[in-house]
């Protein structure tokens, strides 16, 4: 979306690097509280299974759409 946005004559370019940049920041900062709060429930060493296990899964994934 990011290109779109930025191949786009309209749109200025430092309009979509501050919004991509923003967006980033927000996505990081949710991942950073989510996975805050989880740890106080869940042990680092299962939190790194389910990691493993879904990275896994989306992988095989992509390879069955592909």
């Amino acid at each position: 979306a990011t290109m779109l946005f930025a191949a786009d004559t309209e749109v200025s370019k430092l309009t979509v690097f501050i919004g991509a940049s923003l967006a980033l920041i927000i996505a990081s900062g949710i991942g950073v509280l989510a996975g805050s709060a989880i740890s106080e429930y869940i042990s680092e060493k299962h939190l790194q299974y389910i990691a493993g296990i879904g990275f896994i899964t989306i992988g095989f994934w992509t390879l069955i759409k592909t």
